[in-house]
């Protein structure tokens, strides 16, 4: 019988990673509180404990205002608009990102363009969106992916250079820090997610922080159906908004999470380090470089770049399959290239303004980033942030389990591509899931 549990062998780690989301008495002693005071909705708007956790969270990130929303596309949304971008804009994006970054300036008609990541840290390349400005362009979204940071010394530059709005997408980042300064202040203003998975949750919701007083009321106005309310009625003008405001519900649990954000993130860094230390010593696997302008990282996931020829040639994502069969949560296909996305379906029937860039439709055609798709198709693995909680033993234990697999990768080559090597459409990361049982494909 063979030793890899893919096959049925015994797992390297038999202990699930510790639970997700973290929740105690904290977030049923808010939620009570809410039901008892009989205002539990977004209105008025921001209400009580939603303006409460926006200045908090705000604080903890370094920026003046936060301004809550029921979700990280609408804040996304939100910030083009309070932006200026308008019908016909073009705003760069990374290919390497959850298909809601490139979606956003569609929602304002807008024109989202591609430019391709770094090949050691897996975010936007600087060189590259300097390359992709044209006198349409109005705004950049780089995103902070994972466990590593865009370069906002040098977008930052090209930015104000350009006259272009820099937005980021912090989906990934809640709690880290470059050069000492919060991620979602670096810009004009920064987008955070609240979903399922993310380092901080309240099933969905989502934040927006700027320094700046009329983007923040700006973004607040769009977020509250285009009221102007005292608070946020100190600018020119009026824009039809939407309603996408946050529950009084969403923002309790969110207080709660907050307060454990910062022992959270330390724990995850200190494993992640340990990882790192651990990892000089293993041919194949190796983690994303990290620039020493980052001073403290989320590690949302943890990626690893791998090189199949280290393992007997077994393709990236058998090798994840594997992996996870030892006890390791990972997942080797996670995103899709955004363009490629079978649910970015965008045609100029329903989105007229991409006509003059794309044609009838944006393709996978259309969009040269070979170092974003080599990453997402054959390179990244990404191993699950709730492990990352559990400590330098289980960091251990990811080394261990992989030299197990290197030692049985002849037997694990002789195996076709996995059947399940595509991400699904549409998705989004999931929750992370106990691989057992273990099982060849999926």
């Amino acid at each position: 019988m063979s030793e890899l549990a893919i096959f049925g062998g015994s797992p390297v780690r038999s202990e699930p990673p510790p639970p997700w989301p973290v929740h105690d008495q904290s977030e049923l002693d808010a939620l009570a509180d809410v039901l008892q005071s009989g205002s539990w909705g977004g209105y008025p708007a921001p209400n009580r404990r939603a303006r409460r956790f926006a200045e908090r969270f705000a604080a903890a990130h370094d920026a003046r205002y936060g301004i809550t929303a029921a979700n990280g596309t609408v804040t996304l949304k939100v910030a083009l608009r309070a932006a200026g971008v308008r019908a016909g804009d073009e705003v760069i994006v990374p290919p390497l990102t959850w298909l809601a970054t490139a979606a956003a300036p569609l929602y304002v008609n807008a024109v989202p363009v591609f430019a391709d990541v770094e090949a050691d840290t897996y975010c936007l390349d600087p060189a590259a969106v300097e390359a992709a400005v044209t006198p349409r362009t109005r705004a950049v979204i780089p995103v902070h992916l994972a466990c590593r940071l865009a370069d906002m010394d040098r977008l930052r530059e090209i930015a104000q250079r350009h006259g272009l709005a820099l937005i980021e997408d912090c989906a990934h980042a809640h709690g880290a820090r470059w050069r000492g300064q919060g991620a979602g202040s670096l810009g004009h203003l920064g987008s955070f997610s609240f979903q399922s998975s993310k380092l901080m949750t309240a099933g969905e919701g989502g934040i927006l922080l700027t320094s700046d007083p009329e983007l923040h009321a700006r973004c607040q106005s769009l977020v509250n159906c285009g009221r102007k309310e005292p608070g946020y009625d100190d600018f020119e003008g009026a824009a039809l908004g939407w309603n996408d405001r946050l529950t009084e519900w969403q923002a309790a649990i969110l207080e709660a999470q907050l307060a454990r954000l910062e022992e959270q993130t330390r724990r995850r860094e200190e494993s992640a380090g340990h990882l790192s230390l651990l990892l000089a010593g293993v041919d194949g696997l190796e983690p994303l470089r990290r620039d020493e302008r980052i001073t403290r990282t989320a590690n949302y996931q943890v990626i690893l770049r791998y090189r199949p020829e280290a393992f007997a040639g077994v393709h990236r994502d058998r090798f994840a399959e594997a992996l996870a069969a030892e006890g390791i949560p990972c997942e080797g296909r996670f995103y899709n290239p955004v363009p490629s996305d079978p649910a970015f379906q965008v045609s100029a029937t329903a989105y007229p303004q991409i006509r003059e860039r794309y044609g009838d439709a944006i393709t996978a055609a259309q969009v040269h980033c070979p170092r974003a798709e080599h990453a997402l198709l054959h390179e990244a693995l990404w191993l699950d942030h709730p492990l990352f909680l559990a400590g330098p033993p289980a960091m251990e234990q990811v080394v261990e389990a992989v030299e197990k697999i290197r030692r049985h990768a002849a037997e694990l080559a002789l195996l076709t591509r996995p059947s399940g090597d595509r991400a699904r459409p549409g998705r989004r990361p999931r929750s992370p899931r106990p691989p057992w049982p273990a099982a060849p494909s999926r």
